[in-house]
């Protein structure tokens, strides 16, 4: 149990857990399908709404607007895009940005395909968009791009101005060094290939950090990887904190790389259900199968999955079953 919640005013932990918000949510989504979930109990409804936020499946299927609004939520939709697709990476497959786009889409029908572009970059740092990319690179930097999505919009500002030989819109405690260094950088050409100093960069970046309202990396790590170089550009400093196990440790949506293609629990399901595809009987009945294939035509329509989704009757967290459900 975390203690720290007890040390909060009721105003902060209400603020940090976004109850709120998701009471909200809750009793929007009753109001809409009143009819649908008064059937089996109001209480019912609200006690399977808050234990499917808690697992992580309340984000499936959800518009981007809801997905991106906490940061457990994009922590929840980062973990289900892995659960349901790293079987990608095992098998060694290498993937488009199209294709990923394509994938992400089939968990959030309208997730934009600018934000798989501006991971794409980190992963290729910034060079042509269409080379294909492995699973694992492409979800760390996914991870970093989504769930910092506004600290990065921030440092590429900074970024860009540093570059630019402008005085960053940060406040930072200047040094004579900085100033020295910021002032010999303004009379120089702008070189994207070479970067900007890691040590001017740092100052604005820890400056940005002590106001930042949303989530950001531990400064200690940043730090920690802006001073093992001089010069640092910025997707290296992206990808940089897409391999950090530290950051990706802090956001806990991920295992760590050495463990990313494992996950025991999904193996055992795949095996129990090829098994019982194994010792099905097959049916020769023509008038079965024709049944069958409209039963799946039914099953087949989004209203019906959405519906399915908003009974909130997923107990699962995010397996290949509803990515399947997704994809129909």
């Amino acid at each position: 149990m975390n203690t720290d919640r007890f040390n909060l005013t009721v105003d902060e932990y209400l603020a940090e857990t976004n109850v709120l918000f998701y009471l909200n949510d809750a009793v929007t989504q009753l109001l809409e399908h009143k009819e649908e979930y008064t059937q089996f109990g109001v209480v019912r409804y609200f006690a399977e709404y808050f234990t499917s936020v808690k697992n992580g499946n309340h984000v499936l299927f959800r518009e981007f607007s809801y997905i991106k609004m906490t940061p457990h939520n994009r922590e929840s939709f980062i973990h289900i895009f892995w659960k349901c697709f790293r079987q990608i990476g095992k098998n060694g497959d290498l993937l488009a940005m199209s294709e990923y786009s394509s994938l992400l889409q089939l968990l959030c029908p309208d997730f934009p395909t600018e934000m798989v572009q501006n991971t794409a970059r980190i992963v290729l740092m910034d060079d042509a968009t269409d080379c294909l990319m492995s699973f694992s690179d492409f979800i760390y930097s996914f991870q970093i791009q989504f769930y910092y999505e506004e600290f990065v919009e921030s440092v590429s500002v900074i970024y860009e101005d540093l570059l630019s030989g402008k005085n960053p819109n940060t406040v930072i405690v200047p040094t004579s060094t900085s100033v020295e260094q910021l002032s010999s950088a303004a009379n120089k050409e702008p070189d994207p290939q070479e970067g900007v100093d890691s040590s001017i960069f740092c100052e604005c970046i820890e400056g940005l950090c002590e106001r930042f309202k949303h989530k950001f990396p531990s400064t200690v790590a940043i730090k920690e990887m802006l001073e093992s170089s001089q010069r640092v550009s910025f997707y290296g400093f992206l990808m940089a904190l897409a391999k950090h196990e530290g950051v990706n440790q802090d956001i806990g949506a991920l295992p760590n790389k050495s463990d990313l293609l494992i996950d025991p629990e999904m193996d055992q399901e795949l095996e129990r259900l090829i098994a019982q595809v194994a010792i099905s009987p097959t049916s020769n009945n023509s008038s079965s199968s024709a049944l069958g294939q409209k039963e799946t035509s039914k099953k087949a329509s989004p209203r019906k999955s959405l519906h399915q989704r908003k009974r909130i009757e997923m107990e699962s967290d995010g397996s290949t079953e509803e990515t399947d459900s997704s994809e129909n």
